[in-house]
C-alpha cells in the first residue's frame, strides 16, 4: 500500500472507499429493487457495480495502467446504460426518439477505447505510438464526457416540472462523475499526460457522486414522464452535430498528419474548401431549415407544436399596432399561416349577397381569384361540419365529407394552394383561409386540424368585432351626413322654388323676345337639373325609386363615350356593342357609367383609354368599364370601394362608388369588380333584360302590368 500523504497514495485510499461505498449502494438498491420491483433498479444497479469494479482496479493498480482505462469503459458504458433507462422510464418509446442516435454515438466511441487497449498492449516498447495512443484515448474520453453531460442536461430539464424533484440528485451525481471527467481529461489532451494530483482527487468526486445518490435514494421517487422543450433538444442537436464534427476534423486531421509533404497540405486546402462551400451553401437554405425542423417535429416530439410558443406568436401578429403595421385582415392569414410555415395565404370573406369574395392577399400576388371565390350555396357546408380542407387530398380523390363538391376549380387548378381554413363564430362563416404549401411540403394530421380549428375559431371573433366596429363607425358618418344634407337640400329646394318663380315671371314680363327666349332655356335648364339633384338625394332616404324603362344599353355607351370623345382624342372606346336592351332609368345608367369611366380615366396613365362593352348573360345585360390603370387591391375593394366618406382623391367626398352602386341597386341589378394591381379593372353593371321581364315576373308572382314593361316603378 502506498504512503497516502503522496498523491499517488491519496488517490489509492480515496479509490478504495468509493469502491466500499459503492458496493454498499448496490447492495441497498438490489434490496429495494426486490421489494419494490423499479423499472430502472437493475440499470443502477448494473452503473454501481461496474463502477465499484473500476474503483477498485484503480486502487490496486493505478490509474494510467491499460487495465483501468478498459474497466473505466465499462463504468461509462454502464452510466450510459443508467442514462438510457431513466428516459424510457415511463414506457413510452416514442419520447426516446431524439436521445437513441446520440446514445448510439457514445456508445460506439466508448467501445473504441477496447481497441486501443490491444494497440498498447501490441505496441507497449514504442514511445511515439503509446503517446499517439493517449491522445487518442483522452480525445474519446472528451467526446464521450461531453454527450453525457447533454443527455444529463436533456434529463433534467425535459422532466415535467413536478417530477423533477425525482431526478435532481440523480442528475446531479452523473453531473458530477461526467464534469469531473471533462475537466480531467480537457487538461490531459493540453498537457499531453494525466495529471496526477487531479487523477487523485477523482476518488473524492466518486464519492460526492456516492453522498447525492444516496439523498436522492432516501428521499424517493415518482414516476417520470420525459417531455423535453423544443429549444433544449435543438440545442441537443447542435451539440451533437458540434461533436460529430470535432471527431471528423480530429480524423481527418490525424489522416492528413499521416500522408506528410505536399499531398498533406493539397488535402489540407481541398478539405477546408469543401467544407466552407457546404456549409455557406446549404446552411442558409430555408429548405434546409424547414425540412430539418419538419424532420424533428415528426419523429423526435409526441407533439409537433410548442403551444405556449404558437400562442404567444399568434398574439404578438395579431395585437401588433402602428403605422407600418398590416391590415387586420392580412394579419388575420399570417397569423394561421405561422402556424404552419406556409408561404403565403388568402382571406375569403362573404359579400353581401353570400358569395365569399377575396379580402386580402399576403404574400400571394400571383394567386388567380375570381369575383366570386366561393359561392354563396357551398357556404353551409363549412358552417355545418367546420371541416378543413386538405386540398392535396381533394385534387388524389379523396372526398370525406362532400368536400370535393363544394372546393371551387380554381383552387383545384391553383396547385400551391394547400389547405382551407373556416373561421367560424357562433356556427357562422365570417372567413376562409387559403393556406399555400409550406417550403417543406408535409401531411396535414390531427394536430395540425385541431390548432388550426382553435385558432380559425379565434380569428373568426376578431373579425366579427372588427365589422361591428365598422358598421358603428358607418352608422355614426351616416347620422352625421343625413343632418348635413338636411340642411343642404332645404336650401337647393329653395332655391329651385326661387328658380321656377323667376322662370314664371320672365314669360310675363320680360319685353325683349331673344333675351327672354334665352333667359327662360337657361332657367328652365337649371331647374331640372337642380330637381334631379334632389331626386338623387332623396333617393337614399328609403322611400324613393326609380322609374325603368326599356334602355337601349349600347345607346347610352355612346352617348356617355360622345362626352369624353373629341376629334382627334379618343379616351373612351367602345370595343364591342351587341344588341342589348335592359330594364333601366336612363338618366341614373347614364350616371353611372360617367362615374365609372371617369375614375377609369383617372387611374389609367396618359393616353391610356378606357373600354366600354356589353353582352348578354342570361337573363342580365352587362354593360363592362374597363382600363388598363394601376389597378386596386383586394384589401382597398373590400373595406374601402364602396365606404362612403372614403376618397383617394384629394377633396374627394367619397361617395361616388357607393352612389354608383346604390343606383344600380335600385333598378333592380348588380355591380361587380375584378381589378389587380398593376393590371387594371373591370366594373361590370348587371341588369335585367327587358326581354325577360315578363319571366321574371312570373318567376315571382308578379302582375304583369298593362302597358308591358314601359313606365313600371322598381322600388
Amino acid at each position: 500500500m502506498l504512503n497516502p500523504f503522496t498523491w499517488a497514495g491519496f488517490g489509492q485510499w480515496a479509490f478504495a472507499a468509493s469502491a466500499f461505498a459503492f458496493l454498499l449502494l448496490v447492495g441497498w438498491r438490489w434490496d429495494r429493487r426486490r421489494r419494490d420491483r423499479e423499472a430502472t433498479g437493475l440499470a443502477e444497479i448494473a452503473a454501481f457495480a461496474l463502477t465499484a469494479v473500476w474503483a477498485l482496479v484503480v486502487a490496486g493498480t493505478g490509474a494510467d495502467t491499460p487495465l483501468s482505462q478498459l474497466f473505466e469503459s465499462f463504468r461509462s458504458l454502464g452510466w450510459l446504460a443508467l442514462s438510457f433507462a431513466l428516459f424510457t422510464r415511463d414506457g413510452r418509446h416514442s419520447s426516446v426518439a431524439p436521445i437513441r442516435p446520440m446514445m448510439a454515438a457514445l456508445v460506439f466511441v466508448e467501445l473504441l477505447q477496447p481497441i486501443l487497449f490491444l494497440m498498447t498492449l501490441r505496441d507497449g516498447t514504442n514511445a511515439v505510438a503509446l503517446g499517439m495512443i493517449f491522445h487518442i484515448s483522452v480525445l474519446f474520453r472528451l467526446l464521450v464526457a461531453t454527450g453525457a453531460l447533454v443527455l444529463v442536461h436533456n434529463l433534467y430539464a425535459g422532466a415535467m416540472a413536478q417530477q423533477r424533484a425525482a431526478l435532481r440528485w440523480t442528475c446531479a451525481a452523473m453531473a458530477m462523475v461526467w464534469g469531473y471527467d471533462l475537466n480531467l481529461y480537457t487538461i490531459a489532451y493540453l498537457a499531453r499526460a494525466m495529471p496526477p494530483e487531479l487523477a487523485a482527487l477523482r476518488g473524492l468526486a466518486q464519492l460526492a457522486a456516492i453522498g447525492l445518490l444516496v439523498i436522492g435514494a432516501v428521499r424517493g421517487r415518482s414516476a417520470l414522464r420525459f417531455s423535453p422543450s423544443r429549444a433544449v433538444a435543438f440545442q441537443s442537436l447542435s451539440l451533437l452535430v458540434i461533436g460529430a464534427y470535432m471527431l471528423v476534423m480530429v480524423g481527418a486531421a490525424q489522416s492528413l498528419a499521416w500522408l506528410g509533404g505536399n499531398s498533406s497540405q493539397l488535402a489540407q486546402l481541398g478539405f477546408v474548401f469543401v467544407s466552407s462551400v457546404l456549409v455557406v451553401a446549404i446552411m442558409p437554405s430555408g429548405r434546409v431549415r424547414g425540412w430539418l425542423k419538419v424532420m424533428l417535429a415528426k419523429h423526435f416530439f409526441q407533439h409537433r407544436y410548442d403551444y405556449r410558443a404558437e400562442w404567444l406568436r399568434f398574439t404578438r401578429t395579431i395585437g401588433r399596432a402602428g403605422g407600418q403595421t398590416p391590415p387586420l385582415h392580412e394579419r388575420v392569414v399570417q397569423a394561421l399561416a405561422d402556424i404552419t410555415d406556409s408561404s403565403a395565404g388568402l382571406l375569403l370573406v362573404p359579400a353581401e349577397s353570400g358569395e365569399l369574395v377575396l379580402a386580402s392577399r399576403w404574400q400571394w400576388p400571383t394567386a388567380d381569384v375570381p369575383g366570386e371565390a366561393l359561392a354563396a350555396d357551398h357556404v353551409p357546408f363549412f358552417e355545418k361540419h367546420s371541416f378543413i380542407v386538405d386540398l392535396d387530398e381533394v385534387r388524389s380523390g379523396i372526398d370525406y365529407q362532400g368536400e370535393r363538391a363544394v372546393v371551387p376549380e380554381w383552387l383545384i387548378e391553383e396547385h400551391s394552394a394547400w389547405a382551407l381554413v373556416p373561421l367560424l363564430h357562433f356556427d357562422r362563416l365570417v372567413g376562409l383561409v387559403v393556406l399555400a404549401r409550406p417550403p417543406v411540403a408535409r401531411k396535414l394530421d390531427w394536430e395540425d386540424f385541431d390548432l388550426l380549428r382553435v385558432v380559425g375559431m379565434q380569428l373568426a371573433s376578431y373579425l366579427a368585432e372588427h365589422a361591428g366596429q365598422s358598421a358603428l363607425l358607418e352608422a355614426s358618418r351616416f347620422d352625421e351626413f343625413n343632418r348635413r344634407m338636411a340642411f343642404v337640400m332645404h336650401d337647393i329646394k329653395n332655391l329651385a322654388s326661387q328658380l321656377s318663380l323667376l322662370s314664371r315671371n320672365a314669360e310675363k314680363h320680360a319685353e325683349n323676345p331673344a333675351f327672354r327666349a334665352d333667359m327662360l332655356i337657361t332657367l328652365r335648364n337649371s331647374a331640372d337639373k337642380l330637381n334631379a339633384l334632389l331626386a338623387r338625394l332623396s333617393r337614399y332616404g328609403g322611400s324613393g325609386g326609380e322609374r325603368v324603362d326599356d334602355v337601349d344599353a349600347g345607346d347610352v355607351m355612346r352617348a356617355v363615350a360622345a362626352r369624353y370623345n373629341a376629334p382627334g382624342l379618343i379616351r373612351v372606346h367602345v370595343v364591342y356593342e351587341g344588341a342589348c336592351h335592359v330594364l333601366a332609368n336612363r338618366e341614373a345608367l347614364e350616371q353611372v357609367l360617367l362615374h365609372l369611366v371617369q375614375n377609369g380615366i383617372d387611374a389609367s396613365p396618359d393616353g391610356m383609354a378606357v373600354f366600354l362593352q356589353c353582352n348578354v348573360d342570361g337573363m342580365n345585360g352587362c354593360i363592362e368599364v374597363i382600363d388598363t390603370g394601376c389597378g386596386m387591391s383586394a384589401e382597398f375593394m373590400r373595406n374601402r370601394l364602396f365606404k362612403p366618406f372614403v376618397s383617394t382623391k384629394p377633396g374627394g367626398f367619397g361617395i361616388g362608388a357607393f352612389e354608383a352602386r346604390e343606383m344600380v341597386r335600385a333598378m333592380r341589378g348588380k355591380l361587380d369588380v375584378e381589378s389587380r394591381e398593376g393590371l387594371g379593372s373591370r366594373f361590370s353593371v348587371r341588369l335585367p333584360l327587358a326581354a325577360a321581364q315578363p319571366l321574371m315576373d312570373s318567376i315571382q308572382g308578379e302582375p304583369k302590368p298593362a302597358g308591358g314593361t314601359q313606365g313600371k316603378k322598381v322600388a
